[in-house]
């Protein structure tokens, strides 16, 4: 493993294992858990590999017994009862470093009961983020310099312009299709990533699924990525009722696939509407499941949009559980469509953060008009707003408001 990429957890993974019992890594598949995780183990133990899966399946127990640790035990959905066995060495002996779990979610949702509840610590992993394929892991993260820094200090951005911004989004933050593969042989794993998608991991987790149906859904969510969408607009469009659609959107948020982000609620501000903003987590699932390049995407300014804000929000959510300012993230929209912010972060003491993400180099006052009424709104709460865009300029645009390119978030 002379190449690997170095990843954003690899610090809080460490540090985790050297005061907890047990780490779970979770995320969506083909994210890298795997690779990060036999980084930090002295014994990989294969479950989906029938020859090492037997003695777990006989008495998980004993086969646990004497391993070098920390023990990394990799899919171990394939041997559910290995998670009852971690259960019991850490209450017979606590000490830090012994397990490290990964592998499908399929598993904490089938188990009436969850055996690791104060055993078994879970740490979220996500796609790579441009952080982390140039090799730019060191430093404050976006959201602990957004809350601990003159919001007109927040760093010096590369010189990255629209196309180079959508390349970028296009390319994936699945480490295969992003580091090693190109053109024909990218493509072609993404096509595979969302054909297994569709006809393995969704039945895996929610039975038989009639596959057209999920592909026409996960189409629909693709053209409305980044946006606040009725229920009934989505189960219309796909010809599936409401029950059905509800399942589909259930799945896919397990499978890691989909977020929801939820609206973000305010004692100060009424009329705000629930519903929540959903985001695929990776931006080429967008373009592969609508079979689009980037020729395709440039030409329809609304898709344009949708993709380049779905890939901040996946640069921005694999900050979520590894800044110390312990952020949450939400959009805030209200009910007659007169205020719409595509971010908001709040912050410990209810400080809180707007941003806006625009497809455009030169944004103007106009486009914070929405961060400064929530400025106006919270009055000291607010703390920046940020507008990024595709040009290569920071400037201010209002109090506490500033313009930035996409790319300060990894300067």
């Amino acid at each position: 493993m002379a190449d690997y990429r170095a990843r954003l957890i690899d610090e809080t993974l460490a540090e985790l294992i050297a005061q907890l019992p047990a780490v779970s890594i979770t995320g969506p598949r083909a994210a890298g858990k795997t690779t990060t995780a036999r980084r930090h183990a002295a014994t990989v133990v294969r479950l989906d590999r029938e020859a090492e899966a037997a003695a777990f399946r006989a008495d998980p127990d004993v086969a646990l017994r004497g391993m070098p640790e920390p023990v990394l035990l990799d899919e171990w959905q394939e041997v559910p009862g290995v998670l009852g066995a971690v259960k019991r060495a850490v209450d017979d002996d606590p000490r830090p470093g012994r397990f490290i779990l990964t592998g499908s979610v399929r598993v904490d949702l089938d188990t009436q009961m969850w055996p690791g509840t104060g055993r078994l610590v879970r740490l979220p992993m996500q796609g790579l983020t441009v952080r982390e394929t140039d090799g730019r892991i060191g430093g404050q993260l976006f959201l602990d310099r957004l809350v601990n820094t003159d919001v007109d200090l927040l760093g010096p951005a590369d010189d990255t312009d629209l196309a180079g911004y959508l390349d970028l989004a296009i390319r994936s933050g699945f480490p295969e299709p992003a580091l090693r593969l190109t053109g024909l042989a990218r493509q072609t794993w993404l096509d595979s990533y969302v054909d297994q998608l569709i006809t393995r991991d969704v039945p895996a987790i929610g039975g038989a699924r009639d596959p057209e149906r999920m592909r026409r859904y996960l189409e629909a969510l693709a053209v409305n990525s980044a946006g606040v969408v009725e229920d009934k607009t989505l189960y219309e469009a796909v010809g599936i009722d409401r029950k059905t659609a509800v399942a589909y959107d259930q799945l896919l948020k397990n499978l890691l696939v989909l977020e929801a982000l939820p609206s973000w609620e305010s004692n100060r501000l009424s009329r705000l509407t629930r519903l929540a903003k959903r985001y695929l987590i990776d931006p080429a699932v967008i373009t592969t499941v609508l079979r689009l390049d980037s020729s395709a995407v440039l030409r329809d300014g609304n898709l344009l949009g949708r993709l380049i804000d779905t890939f901040v929000a996946a640069q921005i959510r694999a900050e979520l559980a590894l800044a110390t300012s312990r952020p949450r993230w939400y959009h805030l929209r209200d009910k007659n469509g007169r205020h719409e912010i595509d971010l908001v972060i709040e912050f410990g003491g209810g400080r809180v953060a707007g941003i806006e993400v625009k497809a455009a180099a030169a944004p103007s006052r106009s486009d914070a008009k929405h961060l400064e009424w929530l400025r106006d709104e919270l009055g000291e709460r607010f703390i920046a707003g940020v507008v990024l865009h595709t040009g290569p300029r920071t400037f201010g645009l209002a109090d506490r408001i500033i313009a930035a390119p996409i790319s300060t978030i990894w300067a």
